[in-house]
Formats: structure tokens, C-alpha cells, sequence
């Protein structure tokens, strides 16, 4: 059923409660406005009460600037966490599934690959389960301004990635992100990202600004350690990651990424085609 659809039970009910409430017949000579108008009223009421059974939770929704946990879902599913070697040691950063030819590649930030040989990804990791198994790290692809001075403008990774069991490969499993660049300063953004204290995804939407012609600032509280290549999704496609400026920031209310420029898309253009 669709999000605030009406079950046809819920109508039976809502026309039953309406009928019962409202005159039944032209009101007599000495009735007053107010009597009927309370009716009315009482039925509109009683008609609110009904809806809300079928909508969904107002608080689901954060208003901006506010951090909650992120649900499981289309796209929290595409976002997983990073760990050494398996599960059992705990996860240090984020990376999320984009699109590609052989559907394989994940994105993070490249200060997240500094040892990609023994790097695994979880996509969809929840309250320790790896609903979607764990992909280990098969290449990288860095800008060479990032691996020879970790500059911090270029602090963005594309990754192939290879199942640790069977052969289905990752973007089959939740599908991937697409990529974008060059978006308006004032850009609204989706943080989506693990702590490395929490087992579960959290979730934060707010505007950004320019911190620098290179790179781009978001204030969301508690976006703390861990969170390092976040995806920052506008309008559903990934136009940064969290890092950049002091490796995505060094207080959990403030977060950086490097701007989606010309060398992150030729680097995606290259992880996407060689996979």
C-alpha cells in the first residue's frame, strides 16, 4: 500500500464514523449553529484520527541540520561500512555502491584506502549483520595528487570490489549511485554514514556552502569518526564524500568534502569502465 492510502476496511469505517456523527436530517427550528458546527467538527476529527493510522510518521522525517538513524531502505542499503579484514575488528570508514559498467565500484574517501589489500565493504550493515555479505577491495583508483602529497582536494576514491563468496557482484545486490558534478554552491545534501561507536547508519540532511572553491562544508551534529566517505547524495547521486579539508573535519558538528571536480570524474569514469 502507498504511503497515507486508505485500506478499504479504513474507508468502510471513515464513511460509518462520518455518517454517525453528521445530522441525519434538516435540524429542528430551535437547533443552533454551534450544535451543528460541533458535528462537523467532531467528524473531521474523527476523519484525521482514521488517516493517521495509514501515514506514516511525522518524525520520521528530520528537519535540517538534524542527524537520526537511517532506516534500512533503497539507498541507506547502498552505503556500507568499511572494515580490516572482517567484521570481528570493528569498521573505520564509509563507502557507498555507484554505478558501473561491470557493476562493481564503491566510492569513500581515498584516506580511507591507505591499506586497500586488506580492506572489506558491508554494504547495508545493520546491529552487526551483513545483510548483503562482505566485498573485498580489488583496486583503486586515486588521484596522483593524492598519492604523492595527499592533497586534500583529491581526497576522493573509487574502488573495485569482489565478493568474498559467490559471484554476484555488489551492485546487483543493491544497485549503485549515480555520479555527479559541478553543483550550485547553496547544494542541499544527504549525509549518510557509520560511526564507528554505532553499528547502524545515521542520517542528516542540511544545505552546504563553499568552504573553499574546492571544497564543500555541511554542519550536522554527531557525524564523528567513522564517517570518513560518507556519500553526500544530491538528489539521490553522489556529488562528494566526507573528507577533504582535515580528512572531513575534526569536530562531529562540521563536515567537509572535496568538490566532485574534473579529476574525481575522470578517475569514476575509469573505475566504471575498467571495474
Amino acid at each position: 500500500m502507498e504511503p497515507g492510502a486508505l485500506s478499504t476496511g479504513s474507508l468502510g469505517r471513515l464513511r460509518c464514523m462520518i455518517r454517525s456523527m453528521l445530522p441525519r436530517q434538516a435540524a429542528p427550528a430551535g437547533s443552533s449553529r454551534a450544535r451543528r458546527a460541533s458535528r462537523v467538527l467532531l467528524a473531521l476529527a474523527a476523519m484525521a484520527a482514521l488517516l493517521s493510522v495509514d501515514l506514516p510518521d511525522a518524525g520520521a522525517t528530520s528537519a535540517p541540520g538534524t542527524t537520526a538513524r537511517a532506516e534500512p531502505g533503497v539507498a541507506s542499503d547502498r552505503v556500507g561500512a568499511l572494515f580490516a579484514g572482517g567484521t570481528d575488528g570493528g569498521h573505520f570508514c564509509t563507502a557507498a555502491v555507484v554505478h558501473s559498467d561491470d557493476r562493481s565500484v564503491i566510492v569513500t574517501a581515498a584516506h580511507c584506502l591507505d591499506n586497500p589489500d586488506t580492506t572489506v565493504f558491508a554494504p547495508g550493515y545493520r546491529d552487526g549483520k551483513s545483510p548483503y555479505g562482505l566485498w573485498r577491495v580489488t583496486g583503486v583508483y586515486v588521484s596522483p595528487r593524492w598519492t604523492q602529497g595527499r592533497d586534500p582536494d583529491e581526497d576522493i576514491a573509487f574502488a573495485s570490489v569482489a565478493p568474498t563468496t559467490g559471484s554476484r557482484q555488489v551492485e546487483d545486490a543493491v544497485g549503485g549511485f549515480p555520479v555527479v558534478s559541478e553543483q550550485p554552491e547553496d547544494a542541499t545534501v544527504t549525509v549518510v554514514g557509520y560511526p564507528s561507536s554505532d553499528d547502524s547508519p545515521l542520517r542528516c540532511t542540511n544545505a552546504t556552502s563553499l568552504f573553499s572553491p574546492t571544497q564543500r562544508r555541511i554542519d550536522c551534529p554527531d557525524l564523528s569518526s567513522g564517517t570518513s566517505g560518507s556519500p553526500w547524495l544530491v538528489d539521490g547521486a553522489v556529488a562528494g564524500v566526507l573528507g577533504g579539508y582535515e580528512e572531513g573535519g575534526l569536530v562531529p558538528e562540521v563536515s567537509y568534502s572535496a568538490v566532485m571536480g574534473d579529476q574525481a570524474v575522470e578517475l569514476y569514469r575509469e573505475a566504471a569502465v575498467a571495474g
